[in-house]
C-alpha cells in the first residue's frame, strides 16, 4: 500500500525545478524521493488549489508568479490533493488504483473503514474502485462497475499494519518537503510545509 499522487506538470512549469514524470501517472510519496521529484509533488498539490478566489472570503491573487502560483495552497480552509492509496497484490498482480474522486487529504478513511467498517467508493464511470469490510476481512474492488472484476482481499489486521506503513511514508515525505522548502522557497517555507501537513492530515514538521 503507497500513497500516491497523480501527476501532471503544467507546460512551461518554471516556478522550480521538477522530475520528468509520465503525465496522469502517479508518484509514490516517501522518504526516498529526489529534490526535483518533490518539486513534483509540491507543484501538484499547489496545482490542484490553484483556483481564483471567487465570491469567497479569501485575499486576491498576488501579482508575482510563483506567490500566484502557491495562493490557494496558502489560502484555502480545505485543501485537494489528487490521488489516494494504491494497493498491489503482489501474488497476483492486481493493482487497486485511487479513482476520480479520490484525495490523499482523506487518506485516514481507511483507518476508520479498519475501525468500524462501510464502504468508500472512489470514483465513478469509467473506473469505480471500491473498499468495503466484510467482518473481519476488507475487500478492495478494482471496478464496481463490472461483474467480474479483480478484487484485493486481505484481513483487517493487515490492512491496519499497511495504513501505519503510509503514515510512515507520508510523515518522510513531509520531512523532505519542509527540507525542500527552506532551499527552493526560503520566504515561504514555513506556510508552504504547514499547508502540506494539513493536505495530508499530518502534524507540522519542525523546522528544518
Amino acid at each position: 500500500m503507497q500513497p500516491v499522487l497523480e501527476i501532471w506538470t503544467p507546460e512551461g512549469f518554471d516556478l522550480w525545478p521538477v522530475a520528468e514524470v509520465e503525465p496522469f501517472g502517479f508518484l509514490p510519496l516517501d522518504g526516498a524521493l529526489t529534490p526535483a521529484e518533490v518539486g513534483t509533488a509540491v507543484m501538484r498539490i499547489a496545482a490542484c488549489n490553484d483556483l481564483d478566489p471567487d465570491g469567497d472570503d479569501r485575499p486576491p491573487r498576488p501579482a508575482d508568479a510563483r506567490d500566484a502560483f502557491l495562493h490557494g495552497l496558502l489560502t484555502f480552509d480545505t485543501l485537494f490533493a489528487a490521488g489516494g492509496l494504491r494497493v498491489t497484490d503482489t501474488s497476483t498482480g492486481v493493482i487497486f488504483r485511487p479513482g476520480c474522486c479520490d484525495g490523499l487529504e482523506d487518506w485516514r478513511d481507511w483507518q476508520e473503514l479498519a475501525r468500524n467498517g462501510g464502504v468508500l467508493g472512489f470514483g465513478h464511470d469509467p473506473v469505480s474502485p471500491v473498499a468495503e469490510r466484510f467482518g473481519d476481512d476488507v475487500r478492495l474492488t478494482v471496478d464496481a462497475e463490472q461483474s467480474d472484476s479483480p478484487v484485493i482481499e486481505l484481513p483487517v489486521t493487515a490492512l491496519r499494519h499497511l495504513l501505519a506503513g503510509v503514515e510512515k511514508d507520508l510523515a518522510a515525505f513531509l520531512a523532505l518537503a519542509a527540507d525542500w522548502t527552506v532551499r527552493h522557497l526560503p520566504d515561504r517555507h514555513a506556510p508552504v510545509a504547514a499547508a502540506l501537513a494539513r493536505v495530508l492530515d499530518l502534524p507540522a514538521p519542525p523546522r528544518p
